[in-house]
């Protein structure tokens, strides 16, 4: 094995691959109880478009170049990993939404019954809040700092 010194860049010689290359992200998914009402939540409060639903198990949805992909009971995104253990929604892994006037956004979905799940942070990259869906999935809205 060869060593490189500190500091120095390589560019990895695509010959070398012997594995199919990964060609992009495709999206994040999500795990919902109720995938029927996952798309009026992301459709209605927060503008994503239905691409695609195979109810109750499956939906898929877009916001830009954005897929969520959302799993329900019986989807195969959903079924139970080696081992036995389930997959389930919430955590702390979240879809990260830009936003402009974010003090403005969370009065507007305050007002719609939105659930927080702090409030407003402010840091040297931006502020940013925590909602949840109903499934208790997070999403974080974030309006990145004036550069």
């Amino acid at each position: 094995m060869t060593s490189i010194p500190h500091g120095t860049q390589t560019t990895a010689d695509p010959s070398e691959h012997v594995t199919p290359s990964i060609e992009g992200m495709w999206g994040v998914r999500y795990q919902v109880k109720d995938v029927h009402r996952a798309i009026e939540f992301y459709t209605r409060m927060l503008g994503f478009v239905l691409d695609f639903q195979k109810l109750p198990a499956f939906g898929q949805l877009s916001l830009g170049e954005l897929k969520l992909i959302l799993s329900g009971p019986g989807a195969s995104g959903s079924r139970p990993l080696p081992g036995g253990r389930q997959q389930e929604s919430g955590g702390f892994n979240r879809v990260v939404l830009r936003v402009r006037n974010l003090p403005r956004i969370i009065a507007d979905l305050e007002q719609q019954g939105m659930r927080f799940r702090n409030e407003m942070e402010v840091g040297p990259g931006g502020r940013q809040i925590q909602v949840e869906d109903p499934d208790g999935n997070p999403i974080e809205l974030f309006e990145p700092a004036a550069r």
